[in-house]
């Protein structure tokens, strides 16, 4: 493809690259692909005390997408919180490069995984193992490339298509004979993304019941299902959950279980994860408060 296609900020991070090279003293590194693939970066972070990114650095091998992808993450990555970070898509690098071809898209996704396994690694995270070794059992045997990362980047871009399946992971990119297992692989995942039917009057209730008024019950239940769909799921990667105690206008009363409840980084998650997740779907003016630091507050009557 010729740089023409690209935009300016694409060449300029393909043709000076910034923060290249390895980090001896890093905090965390995330590994991601292989030569075998064509496609391989590894993404140094330096966190400082507060977990903040005071320095990002990488090595890649691929196409002049990666690259600028690469040097644009590592920007992009400097003075955030390790858990802000990781919230970064494929689609935020692309945008903040201006915008990449679609056929280019697998090089922002490359940067995004080694950052969710520089993430991982750090928090003790276990990710699915990408598979490279054993060419019987990937999917696409051109590039590498397990079912595992093809289900997941239909369901993350809500892709439509083999070729859209190409341009975010390469499979199908060579001898395109793995394009009939695609294509399944394609329906089985859409079919699995269908919206579920609207919930009866009859519908499970949350194990422990939570405190809501009239007003607040509308709100209340669609901030169960934002953490039950959301939050709790990746709490549970890392040993942990949260449990919905009682809704106060904007104020969101939650309490942290197993790992979470003991783990340092919990202020940071409620700030940076689960607030952040509820004043997009839910209220831009919500408040989420840890009971267990807030027990007086959660008990004194409600503001009328």
């Amino acid at each position: 493809m010729s740089m023409l296609t690209y935009t300016d900020k694409v060449r300029d991070h393909f043709i000076n690259p910034r923060n290249v090279g390895e980090m001896p003293d890093a905090t965390v590194v995330g590994e991601v692909g292989s030569l075998a693939s064509g496609q391989a970066l590894k993404l140094y972070l330096k966190l400082d005390e507060g977990e903040k990114i005071v320095a990002a650095s990488f090595k890649v091998f691929g196409s002049p997408g990666a690259i600028a992808s690469s040097s644009a993450l590592t920007e992009m990555l400097f003075g955030k919180h390790i858990d802000e970070a990781a919230r970064i898509t494929a689609e935020e690098i692309s945008t903040w490069l201006g915008g990449l071809p679609p056929e280019k898209m697998h090089a922002c996704v490359l940067s995004m995984e080694a950052l969710e396994a520089a993430y991982a690694r750090f928090r003790g995270i276990e990710l699915d193992a990408e598979i490279t070794e054993d060419h019987e059992l990937n999917i696409c045997r051109c590039y590498g490339v397990p079912e595992h990362k093809i289900e997941r980047a239909i369901r993350d871009h809500n892709l439509t298509d083999v070729a859209q399946i190409t341009h975010f992971t390469l499979a199908g990119g060579g001898c395109t004979s793995c394009h009939v297992d695609l294509k399944q692989i394609l329906g089985r995942v859409r079919a699995e993304m269908a919206p579920p039917p609207p919930p009866t009057p009859t519908a499970t209730k949350p194990s422990r019941p939570v405190t809501a008024t009239g007003s607040n019950l509308q709100k209340m239940q669609l901030i169960q299902e934002v953490l039950d769909r959301e939050v709790r799921p990746g709490l549970a990667m890392d040993g942990g959950d949260m449990e919905l105690v009682d809704v106060q206008g904007t104020k969101v009363y939650v309490q942290l279980h197993g790992h979470c409840n003991s783990c340092s980084s919990s202020s940071a998650t409620m700030k940076f994860f689960v607030q952040d997740r509820l004043r997009e779907m839910v209220d831009p003016a919500i408040e989420v408060i840890d009971t267990t630091e807030h027990a007086a507050e959660l008990h004194a009557p409600p503001m009328r």
